[in-house]
């Protein structure tokens, strides 16, 4: 069974940087699609982005183009989510989840997907 567990969050000002960790046990996610989905209080799970693991092809969401980067490291089974130029509307719990079946573009849009880690808070305050 596929397990997911995120690392990374914290505190940080405006403008400051995090980067977020997803490591995987119990199968390899050479062959799935990896995501990071966030929600804050009283809004819906968006998915932020999304890697093919095999390809390494991904998707972002508009209102984090240009500042966030998702990557891999297939050894490791692990995906990596960079965050710069954070804002307070970036404050939420972010998920890292895995998907076999669809595109990073349908898991990230429509969250679909199998598998989903606890979360990680991430709080952009000053």
């Amino acid at each position: 069974q596929l397990q997911l567990v995120e690392s990374g969050g914290g505190l940080v000002q405006p403008g400051g940087s995090l980067r977020l960790s997803c490591a995987a046990s119990g199968s390899t996610l050479n062959y799935y699609a990896v995501g990071w989905f966030r929600q804050a209080p009283g809004k819906q799970r968006e998915g932020v982005s999304c890697i093919m693991m095999s390809d390494g092809r991904t998707y972002y969401a508009d209102s984090v183009k240009g500042r966030f980067t998702i990557s891999r490291d297939n050894a490791e089974n692990t995906v990596y989510l960079q965050m710069n130029s954070l804002k307070p509307e970036d404050t939420a719990v972010y998920y890292c989840a895995a998907d076999p079946r669809h595109t990073v573009q349908d898991m990230c849009v429509m969250a679909l997907t199998d598998y989903w880690g606890q979360g990680t808070q991430v709080t952009v305050s000053s």
